[in-house]
């Protein structure tokens, strides 16, 4: 018989919980043949009872957002008064005005797949984002991680109610089902396509966890959406077109001629591993303080042609949606797919070095070109590590040798603070400073004619 009603949807996000959970037990089992357990909270459960116990009293508040979410999907299917849209809403750019869909949350069926394949470290890392209106960010949040945790993958995924931003690893045929899943999710129809997935080597191992949350931007610039939309960005531009126009910008760049200014908006830890030749890199930490740049130098951007590009494009449309309110520039222009689309088509382009990338492995590579240093000793290197300072996060450069020799701190301060704590009592704590930070101004002011005539080089 068929079960239908709010205990069906509890019993079905219960059970697809729990299946996610499985894994091949060490031995065989006592009847013969392959066993199977199950893993959760970084626990094993060797019998069917206890990791359903574990579930019951330990997930009850994800099995019931799940089963809610499952329910609202069954009666918005069968509602009557759920029909086409009405006429006469215009759609905005790229259709993304339309009026926003209904959720459906759906996981997809993984009966036919292993638990070797779908938890093979031998994957990928997926990168993406898509900007519509998001009626609902908690239930797509709440269907994110059901998804994520499905497919066991990890990495970050932001919600808002301007779109969706993630960025997640896993195996190859987990991330082939997560793409076609968010391809067949109705809230991103017509918006969301294959060419938006950007994919590079690497798996699940790449992020210590998985973290899903609701947020008021996708991307953090610090600015309210409602005040600078999407809606309102630069031109795009393909790979092939903006290679072009880096091309002729380098051309007339080098004969004192340019009208352009090509600028990287990601932080300055990003571009100094690796960036487009002549470009206009700002020294800042976080892009937050890119609004604050553009402030502090409309002078630099006043009557020029601007071409952006940063990773994967996202942080280009609101940055130049933000210039373009600014009303200074000429013509605003933006690398669509980001660097990791052009390095697809042009590994040996114009963009030089590694390109940074928010997760363990800090950076993949394209080229064999070093454009950066050791912090210490200058030799060209190119391969971060956290400094050694528990109090401090920052990335540095420091080179075997000078590793070697215990110079694994960002700057002297932490270097020194660090000899310190370990010959301090445990629980003593120091205050929390570093003279990278200190010393880097949070807005720095360009001297734009000095950077014109090194634009070239």
């Amino acid at each position: 018989a068929l079960v239908t009603g709010s205990a069906c949807g509890a019993f079905q996000a219960f059970s697809l919980f729990v299946k996610a959970k499985e894994v091949p037990a060490a031995g065989p089992c006592p009847a013969g043949g392959e066993g199977v357990q199950w893993r959760c909270c970084r626990q094993a459960f060797e019998e069917l009872s206890g990791i359903h116990r574990h579930v019951a009293l330990q997930h009850a508040g994800d099995i019931g957002q799940q089963a809610e979410l499952t329910a609202k999907q069954a009666a918005a299917e069968v509602s009557p008064s759920s029909g086409p849209a009405p006429a006469g809403n215009a759609d905005g750019l790229n259709g993304h005005s339309r009026s926003s869909p209904e959720i459906f949350c759906t996981l997809p069926d993984t009966s036919h797949v292993s638990y070797d394949d779908l938890t093979s470290k031998v994957g990928e890392v997926l990168l993406y984002y898509c900007y519509c209106e998001v009626k609902d960010p908690e239930k797509l949040c709440t269907w994110q991680k059901a998804l994520c945790q499905h497919l066991h993958l990890t990495g970050k995924v932001r919600v808002a109610s301007e779109g969706i931003n993630g960025t997640v690893g896993g195996s190859k045929v987990a991330t082939n089902l997560y793409v076609e899943v968010m391809l067949s999710q109705p809230l991103f129809k017509d918006i969301l396509c294959q060419e938006d997935f950007k994919s590079s080597a690497g798996g699940a191992h790449c992020f210590p966890d998985l973290r899903v949350g609701v947020f008021k931007e996708i991307v953090p610039m610090g600015i309210d959406p409602k005040i600078v939309s999407y809606k309102e960005t630069g031109i795009h531009l393909s790979p092939q077109e903006f290679h072009r126009e880096v091309e002729q910008y380098l051309s007339q760049a080098s004969q004192g001629q340019s009208d352009t200014i090509l600028l990287d908006c990601r932080n300055f830890y990003e571009s100094k591993i690796g960036h487009f030749q002549g470009c206009l890199a700002p020294d800042i930490r976080k892009f937050s303080y890119f609004p604050n740049y553009v402030d502090e130098n409309l002078e630099v951007f006043k009557d020029k042609r601007v071409l952006m590009y940063c990773t994967g494009g996202i942080r280009c449309e609101r940055g130049s949606a933000y210039l373009r309110s600014k009303a200074v520039c000429r013509e605003i222009y933006q690398l669509k797919g980001g660097i990791h689309k052009y390095l697809e088509e042009f590994p040996d382009g114009f963009y030089r070095g590694k390109l940074f990338v928010f997760d363990d492995r800090y950076a993949i590579c394209s080229n064999e070109d070093i454009v950066s240093a050791c912090r210490y000793c200058g030799t060209l290197w190119d391969q971060y590590k956290l400094c050694s300072s528990q109090h401090c996060r920052q990335l540095v450069l420091t080179c075997p040798s000078c590793r070697s020799k215990g110079l694994t701190a960002c700057c002297p301060v932490c270097q020194e603070k660090e000899l310190k704590v370990t010959s301090r009592a445990s629980g003593q704590t120091l205050k929390e400073e570093c003279e990278c930070t200190r010393r880097r101004p949070r807005v720095p002011i360009e001297h734009v004619s000095q950077r014109m005539m090194d634009a070239g080089k």
